[in-house]
């Protein structure tokens, strides 16, 4: 085993709720599977985040209206409710960090950039749901805390594909992340 202990593999979204209200959501569930496979075999770091919002709501600012609609549609994001946890597919392992979010961006209110530090992580390959949103999100907040950010376009998904390629295409390579298939990048490991 060949051990990359600079790099982790950030898997956003992947819940049982999103993907059996979202059919977007399925498209990347295929090179995720090798992903998560290819990147423990290699010593990558895996990450699972998953949007979990307390039922009581008080942690959604009605100013916040996407999270607002996201807590008001019934218990699909409510921590415990079982809509949260990670699909079956992949089932997180002990030695994967499972990151909690209640915002958009996976660094926000979570301890993922420790982990990420105490790994001594430099690299994230980024996958997950929606390219626009957590995705996105997460990039923005990656880049600016100085690591080096790879996105892996065909094991991300938008509701619309047009949001996709343009985050893909222009969005993120502007921002200095780069873009590859998840085999480019297993080919790689």
């Amino acid at each position: 085993m060949t051990s990359r202990t600079d790099t982790a593999l950030i898997i956003g979204d992947m819940q049982t709720g999103i993907l059996a209200n979202y059919p977007f959501s399925r498209a990347p569930v295929s090179p995720m599977r090798e992903l998560v496979r290819a990147a423990r075999a290699h010593g990558v770091l895996v990450v699972l985040v998953r949007t979990e919002l307390r039922a009581s709501g008080v942690d959604v600012s009605e100013n916040n209206t996407v999270l607002t609609a996201f807590h008001q549609a019934g218990s699909l994001f409510h921590e415990g409710a079982g809509g949260t946890d990670i699909i079956p597919e992949l089932a997180p392992r002990p030695e994967d960090v499972v990151i909690t979010k209640r915002r958009t961006s996976a660094f926000v209110g979570t301890e993922l950039e420790l982990v990420l530090r105490a790994h001594r992580v430099e690299s994230i390959a980024l996958t997950g749901v929606a390219t626009g949103a957590m995705v996105a999100a997460t990039l923005y907040d990656a880049l600016d805390r100085d690591y080096r950010v790879t996105v892996l376009s065909d094991a991300c998904a938008d509701a619309e594909t047009d949001v996709h390629d343009f985050f893909v295409e222009r969005v993120f390579p502007g921002r200095g992340a780069r873009i590859m298939t998840a085999e480019s990048w297993l080919g790689e490991l």
